[in-house]
């Protein structure tokens, strides 16, 4: 809007209630991204104790469940467990490019695990890579130092801190926007298993997570984690692979655990909260297929076998 307009709308505001409500609504609109981002302060929630023990628990219950089933070595997808007609559009779902996603809740001896004063959000997708082979899906995965590449602008640094085989430690830094745009610098504990031949899979913690007070800024600073916004507490990864028609499938099972949505606030901080979750595990599998397609169609011995 012009503001010649604005003052005009303004001035027939002062006489007219409704219009001075329009009115507010126009100019919050008007606004852009980060001067929205930074009028909406959201008030710092502290972690509790209850709240980590919960999770804990949830996290202990699906790691006994997910060995459960790597240990079965056979129907290791999360589609496999369809009934036969769902299970076969979701394969051909995913031959055509999709990504299959679901929402799962972790249960404690057949009940829902309450967690006071915080929000477990708990989604598993798959994504089919043709023409891919195992190696090829695990040089993308473990390349820590290029995945600000694979995954911006959801990442926006990364690093390998150590290496020890087949553990790592890695540093990435999260940008995550949904009304509000959260930054996170994060540490995660990760460990690879080569199960069988052309079969394997990861265990990643977060085992540091700091949400960034002005990011980008000379005062940039890193808040204390547990006593900041409380976007991001816990993040908790599963990932598998398994190389078989004519390609890999990729799984990735992420637990994470956020900040209940405070009365009030929920116009601001629901839509962060409830929907980033399942959005980025859509987007980390769509970004994992695109990366190791390039890496095919760039390096001339990826994607065959060797030759005996």
């Amino acid at each position: 809007m012009s503001e010649r307009f604005r003052r005009h709308v303004k001035r027939s505001a002062d006489r007219l209630p409704v219009i001075r409500f329009l009115v507010a609504a126009l100019l919050a609109a008007s606004l852009s991204p980060a001067q929205s981002a930074s009028s909406a302060n959201p008030v710092p929630e502290k972690l509790r104790s209850e709240t980590v023990a919960a999770f804990d628990r949830y996290v202990h219950l699906t790691d006994e469940r997910n060995e459960v089933e790597l240990k079965r070595g056979s129907a290791l997808l999360w589609i496999d467990s369809l009934p036969e007609m769902e299970r076969a559009e979701a394969y051909s779902a995913l031959k055509r490019g999709e990504v299959q996603i679901h929402h799962l809740s972790q249960l404690d001896n057949g009940k829902p695990i309450d967690c006071p004063g915080g929000m477990i959000h708990h989604w598993v997708g798959v994504v089919f890579i043709p023409g891919a082979m195992l190696n090829d899906v695990l040089g993308v995965l473990q390349d820590y130092g290029h995945q600000s590449t694979y995954y911006a602008p959801e990442v926006e640094r990364s690093k390998i801190e150590s290496r020890d085989g087949d553990h790592f430690r890695v540093f990435l830094r999260f940008r995550r926007h949904k009304i509000i745009t959260i930054v996170l610098d994060t540490e995660h504990e990760v460990r690879y298993f080569h199960d069988a031949p052309g079969r394997a899979h990861s265990r990643s913690s977060a085992v540091r997570i700091a949400e960034v007070e002005n990011p980008g800024a000379s005062d940039e600073r890193e808040m204390q984690p547990g006593d900041d916004g409380g976007f991001l507490w816990r993040m908790e990864t599963w990932w598998r692979m398994e190389e078989r028609d004519g390609g890999v499938y990729v799984q990735s099972e992420v637990a994470s655990l956020t900040r209940d949505i405070p009365t009030g606030l929920g116009w601001l901080i629901g839509p962060f909260v409830t929907s980033i979750p399942k959005e980025t595990l859509l987007f980390t599998l769509d970004a994992t297929r695109k990366a190791v397609e390039s890496k095919i169609r760039n390096t001339p011995t990826a994607g065959t076998a060797p030759q005996t």
